[in-house]
């Protein structure tokens, strides 16, 4: 992958897995929060996978829409866009039934100094959207943030493991769950939590972060010293296979990778690529941030993207000058403060 068009080209390629999975639920498919990062890209995978399949089925992204050129992408590619601030009561209300949902709608970045903006997006939102759609299915995006650290040879957190969050980010996201669940005893609503970390695209991720510091020759700091990651593609498909796992009380799916990552083996790795040295500063900790997604892999397979393929690719595309987005993950951050 060379361009931009290639990226979201490979991003959206649906698979047989998806297109027969999807074909068995009815109904269709409104995404809210489709502006973010990886929203754009799962509606339009959604939307070939419709295609694809022959489904019946209108695919629906709900954002405030502030970039107009990522809208009308949107559109080209056949996906009906609504305007909305999701935080307006009246807006929210005016918005189309569907009988099935992708909730990606919250706020991380910029916590801190604003925690009231962030709880009332990630734990007042979530109660009137589930009041609005109790009569849907909703996969509920959450976060692999909530877990406590684990030891490194643990495995990482599984879907068992009692939440422990860290600051007020995670917080607010653990909150995001319990009003859904809440919600979901109550109503009666079937529902999944689906804890991801971290997803990975060439233009933002954990390994474009060590791949610019090795080609910049700037220090990584190993204090985090490991982690997992996921094709963002995968993430995409296994979110979308999550509306046939919908239960009441709600499911719980980890999505990630199978490898808990050493990010001194990465950075060394794409300095291998890239033709620089990795420089270090600080040591490994022995407790870290990591998610066990074996139940994931069970019921859906393993990512079809291997870490060394997202490796090289991401080498690829930093040597290539290839574009990227400001928005760093902070997966070094050990305080929860975002």
């Amino acid at each position: 992958m060379r361009t931009i068009e290639e990226l979201e080209a490979k991003l959206a390629e649906p698979s047989e897995a998806l297109v027969k999975d999807l074909s068995t639920i009815e109904g269709d498919i409104l995404i809210l929060g489709v502006g973010g990062k990886m929203g754009p890209s799962l509606a339009r995978l959604a939307q070939n996978t419709v295609r694809e399949g022959g489904l019946n089925k209108r695919i629906i992204g709900v954002s405030r829409f502030s970039n107009e050129e990522a809208r009308r992408e949107l559109e080209d590619a056949g996906i009906e866009t609504i305007s909305c601030d999701l935080l307006n009561d009246a807006e929210l209300m005016k918005l189309p039934h569907a009988d099935n949902i992708i909730y990606m709608a919250g706020n991380k970045f910029g916590t801190t100094g604003r925690e009231h903006f962030t709880w009332g997006m990630n734990t007042y939102l979530p109660g009137r959207v589930a009041e609005k759609y109790r009569d849907s299915r909703i996969v509920v995006f959450s976060s692999g943030n909530i877990y406590p650290f684990m030891p490194v040879g643990s495995g990482g957190a599984s879907e068992s493991i009692t939440p422990e969050p860290i600051g007020e980010y995670a917080q607010s996201t653990l909150g995001r769950e319990r009003i859904f669940e809440y919600h979901s005893h109550k109503n009666g609503t079937p529902m999944l939590f689906y804890r991801l970390n971290y997803a990975i695209d060439m233009r933002y991720g954990v390994l474009l972060e060590i791949a610019k510091s090795v080609h910049e020759q700037r220090a990584i700091n190993l204090t985090m010293g490991h982690a997992n990651v996921i094709w963002q593609g995968d993430a995409n498909q296994m979110a979308l296979r999550c509306l046939t796992e919908c239960t009441n009380p709600p499911s719980i799916m980890n999505i990630t990778g199978p490898e808990t990552m050493s990010i001194r083996w990465a950075a060394e790795e794409f300095a291998k690529r890239l033709g620089k040295e990795a420089i270090f500063e600080g040591t490994e900790s022995e407790l870290a941030l990591l998610n066990n997604a074996s139940k994931s892999h069970q019921r859906f397979g393993y990512p079809t993207v291997s870490l060394l393929q997202m490796i090289d690719w991401m080498a690829e595309w930093v040597e290539a000058g290839g574009s990227t987005w400001n928005k760093p993950t902070h997966f070094q951050e050990r305080k929860g403060k975002f």
